[in-house]
This record gives structure tokens, C-alpha cells and sequence, in this order.
């Protein structure tokens, strides 16, 4: 049921896409806004002129605590860390905190599908997006978004009891989220983000948050195959849908893959659901989110039979993996979302080719030595590039004659480091950016980075 916002006084702090989301629609429902921000209003000019007919207060540069004074309720926009002194002050105070994604979910008219994990939710939840597309009644909307494109709140006046919504969740979400979707899947849990939530303990509660609120009518997936997310097996409340690459023991639901065929197993009886071979996204995590979509499909009740042609025309999202361009027979792929060590580690396995990395960024307080193993015996040339480029290079250290990586170079700038892969990549080789650190000691998302080094690639000759 809708909450009347009229006269309500909100805080928002963080004036990124969900904060900005977030105030257009709580002061078109005639709530008090109050957007405030560390950046300095020259910083924000755009976004300011964008928002420039909603009844916005703007505070920018600094988070004065007078803004609590009279304030009903504290909204924390993805990005901004929970230990801001504002919103300690806030829950000392007592004041009530959200964020879109609960306000969505307390007011959306339709189930909703929910989808988190530490890899893969993004091309997940693409590719169920592409399914529920062929699923859908005529008179079905399906609207996909979340962590990932619109914030759906935006559109919330729109979305009718009878439409399909598929959400896509973070932990930074999730932290403040008291609803749970009717269907949640959690597709694995891994270390992430841990310069936020401090520890992995407090990472998997987040992320458990997902299923905390559902009721015995909802629908539970997980990954029978990762144990952070298979832990969570034992809080299920509703019915449980998993996947995997083996089959699931008699009496489980699930997909699997089983003599090159992605199959959906009922508990007794198996069924085909595609070739293996009529995917044409790379890696074997790729295809770990192929079943995590069917079952999360299988979860909402839809008719699987018709639902490979969704599978079957993707070719991935934009930036993770995006083939860019081949030049002097050097092939160049963007993979600008892998924001921690073990997805670039997903992602040089999905090469045999040898590989020219780049790797860097801002540090997310993870540990490299895996990457940095498999790099050892996987990559030809390491280039790193900004904040946490001098991390990097001390966890790979010296080079060793006779062993990968042949070279390590070192940037400040992303744009340098392209410049720099340039001039040793050869022919036949892949050149990749799967950097294993966040972009924000230079860019405001993975995506701004994914772009500029698009075009920075597309520049070269």
C-alpha cells in the first residue's frame, strides 16, 4: 500500500542515479526533500539544472548535522558509507533510516523478483529480463532495474499489480531493506565490498537480508554449489529452487548441466532446457548465470520450454566481458564491472589466449593472492593503473625470469595504461580490462570507466 509522503520531511543523502531517483519521486508525492551531498555545487550543476522543477532543497559540501534537527526520515543512497557521522547521529537520535529500493518495495503493486550476489547478478538478471520479455501476457509490462539501469521508483506510478518486476539488490541496498521479493535469489556469496561492511560476516548478513522478510507462499534460489549462498539454505522460509552444475538429489528442484544440455530436474524426472553450445557468452561463470536465470524462472512460475531463444540472441552486457574492437590482431575486451579480485579471476578464465591485463583502481580492502597465483601461470603482460596500482604491483612482486607475467607497468591514469597495452600487445594476444578495484579514485562508476576506456581503445591506431 502507497505511504502518503504529503508534508513528510526526508533526508537524502547521496545525489547519485538512486538519490536523484529517490527525491524526483518523493516530491512529486509532496514530501519535504532535502538532498545533501559532499560535492561542491559547481560538481553537481547538471544534475541540479536536470531536477530543476521538483521543490528540491539542496545542501551541498559538507553533511551539517542541523539537518536532523527536523527530519522525519533518512534515506542513504547506495555509495554512501553507514559510517558517515550524520547517520551515526541519526540512529543515536533514533530517526527512522531507508533508502528507494525499501520505499520501492513497500509501495510496487506486483511481486517482485529479486536478485543479489557477489558476481554475476548484473548479466543474471539481464538475461531473466530477456525471459521474462518472452514470457509475459500481452498485457504484461516487465520492468528490470534496481542496482542495475532505473531505479524503478521512478517509474513506480506506472507499474500495474499484473506486471513482472525483476530487481537487482546490493548488500549496500539490502542493509536497510525490511521486505523481501517473492522470489530472492542469492546467486553466490564471496568476499566483497569489505571496506564497507568490515567483515565477510557482515557482508552475508546483508546479503541474507533478501530472504529474511519472505513468507512460506515465496520462493527461495541458490546456488547448491557456492557455500555462502547454500548456507542460507537452513533460514529458507518458502519453497527452495537451487542450480548448479550437477544434478540436484531426488526430491530437489533445480537446474544443472548434464552431457553438454542445461536440464531442469523436478525431483524425480529430468528435462531439457538448451544446448550448452547455443551460449555464446564466454566462461564458465557465464554459464553458472544461465542456470541461476532458469531456475530463478522456474521460481516464478513461468513456462521454461520457450524461454532458450532468450538465451540464445545475448551476447553480454556492456562491460563485463564486451568484446570492443581487434586491432593489428590484438583482440580488446572491457570487463570495467569486476570490481574485485575473484571476478577478474572469472575473467582470465574465460581466455585461452594470451592475455595483456590491466588491473587497478581503488582498493575494496580484499585479498589479491589467488589473482595474483593466477596470474602467475595465465598472464603474459600486467599493466596497473591508479590508487591502488603501487598494492598491486607489491602483491605480484618481483618477476621471476623464465615465468609469467612478463612484464608489470605501472600508471597513473587508465588512459595511460591503454596507451601503454598498446604498444606490447601483439598478435593473437587479448588485451583486457578487468581491473579487481572500484573506479572511484577517478571515475563515478564502473560504467563511466567501462566508456572512457571504450573510447579511448576505439581512439588508438
Amino acid at each position: 500500500m502507497k505511504k502518503n509522503w504529503k508534508g513528510q520531511k526526508v533526508l537524502i543523502l547521496g545525489a547519485a542515479r538512486q538519490g536523484l531517483a529517490l527525491a524526483r519521486y518523493l516530491s512529486s508525492q509532496g514530501a519535504q526533500v532535502i538532498l545533501n551531498d559532499r560535492r561542491q555545487a559547481d560538481q553537481l550543476a547538471d544534475e541540479r539544472e536536470k531536477m530543476s522543477a521538483y521543490p528540491i532543497q539542496w545542501v551541498l559540501g559538507e553533511h551539517p548535522l542541523s539537518l536532523l534537527d527536523s527530519t522525519d526520515l533518512v534515506c542513504i543512497s547506495g555509495g554512501v558509507p553507514l559510517t558517515l557521522p550524520i547517520i551515526q547521529e541519526a540512529v543515536r537520535r533514533g530517526l527512522p533510516l531507508s533508502n528507494d529500493s525499501q520505499i520501492f518495495m513497500e509501495a510496487v503493486p506486483c511481486p517482485v523478483i529479486g536478485i543479489t550476489g557477489s558476481a554475476g547478478k548484473t548479466t543474471t538478471t539481464t538475461l531473466l529480463g530477456r525471459m521474462a520479455q518472452q514470457a509475459a501476457n500481452p498485457d504484461q509490462k516487465v520492468w528490470v532495474g534496481g542496482n542495475i539501469g532505473l531505479p524503478l521508483i521512478d517509474r513506480l506510478d506506472e507499474i500495474d499489480q499484473k506486471d513482472i518486476v525483476i530487481l537487482e539488490f546490493s548488500s549496500f541496498q539490502l542493509e536497510q531493506m525490511t521486505r523481501s521479493p517473492a522470489v530472492a535469489a542469492v546467486l553466490n556469496i564471496t568476499p566483497n565490498h569489505l571496506d564497507r561492511h568490515g567483515t565477510l560476516a557482515a557482508y552475508t548478513a546483508a546479503k541474507a537480508r533478501i530472504l529474511a522478510f519472505q513468507q512460506a507462499g515465496d520462493v527461495a534460489v541458490l546456488s547448491r554449489e557456492d557455500p555462502g549462498a547454500w548456507a542460507l539454505a537452513g533460514s529458507v522460509k518458502g519453497r527452495l529452487v537451487s542450480f548448479g552444475f550437477a544434478q540436484p538429489p531426488i526430491g530437489q528442484t533445480g537446474t544443472y548441466l548434464a552431457e553438454e544440455e542445461l536440464r531442469l530436474f523436478d525431483g524425480q524426472s529430468s528435462h531439457v532446457l538448451m544446448q550448452r553450445s547455443d551460449i555464446h557468452l564466454r566462461g564458465e561463470h557465464n554459464l553458472s548465470n544461465v542456470l541461476a536465470a532458469f531456475a530463478i524462472a522456474r521460481a516464478a512460475g513461468w513456462e521454461l520450454s520457450n524461454l532458450s531463444a532468450a538465451i540464445t540472441g545475448f551476447n553480454g552486457v556492456e562491460h563485463r566481458l564486451e568484446y570492443i574492437r581487434t586491432l593489428r590482431g590484438a583482440r580488446w575486451y572491457n570487463d570495467s564491472i569486476a570490481t574485485a579480485p575473484e571476478r577478474t579471476i572469472a575473467a582470465i578464465q574465460s581466455f585461452e589466449e594470451p592475455l595483456v591485463l590491466l588491473l587497478g583502481g581503488r582498493d575494496k580492502d580484499l585479498p589479491w593472492d589467488t589473482l595474483v597465483e593466477l596470474i602467475r601461470q595465465r598472464v603474459d603482460h600486467v599493466i596497473v593503473f591508479g590508487e591502488a596500482a603501487g598494492k598491486i604491483a607489491s602483491a605480484i612482486g618481483p618477476l621471476r625470469t623464465g615465468q609469467r607475467p612478463c612484464t608489470l607497468t605501472q600508471y597513473d591514469r587508465l588512459e595511460d595504461a591503454v596507451q601503454g597495452a598498446a604498444q606490447i600487445a601483439e598478435q593473437g594476444d587479448v588485451v583486457l580490462l578487468s581491473p579487481g578495484g572500484t573506479s572511484y579514485d577517478a571515475f563515478n562508476d564502473f560504467v563511466e570507466r567501462g566508456e572512457r576506456y571504450r573510447q579511448w581503445v576505439k581512439q588508438l591506431t
